[in-house]
This record gives C-alpha cells, structure tokens and sequence, in this order.
C-alpha cells in the first residue's frame, strides 16, 4: 500500500528507495515513539512516509532532503509543521539545530552515504538523545556485532565505543519503492550517558582500530606491529596471537591509551 503524498521518481544518484508499505511504516514509528516537544531531525524525508506520522505525532520536526525538486513540495504539504533544510547532510553542521532538547535524529537512509554518515553524527553524539535508521541489513549486522562475530569490525568497534546498537525490525525488498536488491533493517543507536571506556585520544583509537582491521584474518602481533611491540600487547592482558575480530570494545581503548 502506498502512502506517498505525491509523485516523484526515484533517482539512482541520490540512493533514493521510498518506503512504501503503511505496516512497516507504523512499526517504525512505533520504535521511535515520537513524542510533542522532542527535538526530531529527519534525514532525507523522500516523499513523506515518515514525515507525516512523525509530525502527527509530535507536531512539528526538521527535516534535511538534498534533492531540491522535494524542497517545494514537501513545504506544501506541510507548511509551518516542518522546518526544512536543503542541504548535504555528510557536511551539515547538527549543531545549527540545538536550540532545544536533545536530538532524536531518524530516516530511511541512502546506502552509499550510511557509513560515512554514521561516523559524522559521531561528532555531535554528546547531544543526540537516540538515533534510528533504515540501513542495508548487512550494514545494522555489523554495528550490532558482539567480538568474535564475523561482522565484528572497525564499524562495530567505533559505533558502539559510543553508542549500544540494537537491531529493531526486518524490512523487505518489496517494503520500497523501487526495491532495493538488498535486504533492509531499522537499527537503533543510544549514545551512552557516560562513555563505559573513554579513550585519552580518538585519534589513537581510530588508528589502532584501523591497523587492526585493515589485515583481520592476521593476529595482533601482525596487524598492530608498527605501532607497538608484542611485549606491549602482552602488558595489557590481551593475547597477540588472537585475530582482530575477537578483542573488545574495552581492549582495543586499552590498546590505543598505551600509544604514546
């Protein structure tokens, strides 16, 4: 069933994929409970599937969308309910948007910019309240990861040293409009109140993480031997005959605060 509010065909440069199917539509909905006076921002509104139950729901949201051709319509379909931003939203600045409560950021997301997006919206984590997404299925499966999973990686490590990731709801090809070739799935990011491991510096972690990983069927003492000996690994605890995917979130912030 359909629930555009108006037509607009899909254009491949943009990773445009409308949702379609009113069922999936009121799940989601149900997973993001918006509520009156919470600080919504939603990604990429298409052609409102979203948009309208979120707006019913709490009365007003923001609302980013990079195709331009939507910018007027949407604005006639809701007028002073939403505030719209035709923007780039991998260089859009969130913190233009803290003048209220926390912000619950949520959208059905193009595939080719989910990652990098997801690593973006790392940088203003410290005022999100919660984030849901649309992803690829492949994609939630590696964020949700647990160490020793074979989707554990660099995308777990990093996501989840901020956030406890939750896979939400299952959504299939034919929920989309047109249907991707792909799997989908709703995921559901809590910045944590207080970091459980802090890392001493962001840049050491994200080399050590990469190092890693850039080689994940070697051991440690392979991957990580130009920036530290095995002798170093070993003070930590941690074994350096393991392979990459089996260290914790904890493990690897204990690698990185022993770089000097």
């Amino acid at each position: 069933m359909s629930t555009n509010n108006y037509t607009h065909k899909a254009r491949k440069r943009f990773g445009q994929n409308f949702l379609i199917d009113q069922r999936i539509i009121e799940q989601i909905i149900q997973a993001i409970y918006p509520q009156v006076g919470e600080n919504i921002v939603e990604i990429g509104p298409g052609c409102a599937a979203l948009t309208k139950p979120l707006i019913d729901a709490c009365g007003k949201i923001t609302a980013i969308e990079l195709d331009r051709d939507l910018i007027p319509k949407l604005e006639a379909q809701f007028g002073d309910s939403i505030h719209l931003i035709q923007a780039d939203v991998l260089k859009f600045d969130f913190n233009t948007l803290l003048s209220g409560p926390a912000l619950r950021v949520v959208g059905n997301l193009p595939y080719n910019i989910s990652t990098p997006l997801l690593f973006h919206l790392m940088d203003f984590i410290g005022h999100i309240h919660d984030m849901h997404f649309m992803l690829q299925k492949e994609v939630v499966e590696r964020l949700t990861a647990s160490p020793g999973n074979k989707d554990y990686g660099r995308l777990s490590v990093m996501i989840q040293y901020y956030c406890q990731a939750e896979a939400v709801l299952d959504v299939p090809p034919e929920a989309f409009d047109p249907a991707p070739k792909v799997d989908s799935m709703v995921v559901r990011l809590v910045p944590h109140a207080t970091l459980p491991y802090p890392v001493n510096n962001m840049a050491n972690l994200q080399l050590v993480v990469q190092h890693a990983f850039n080689q994940r069927r070697k051991t440690l003492s392979n991957t990580l031997k130009k920036l530290m000996p095995i002798e170093q690994i070993k003070r930590l605890g941690i074994d350096p005959s393991l392979r990459p995917e089996y260290l914790s979130v904890a493990d690897y912030v204990n690698l990185a605060n022993s770089l000097n």
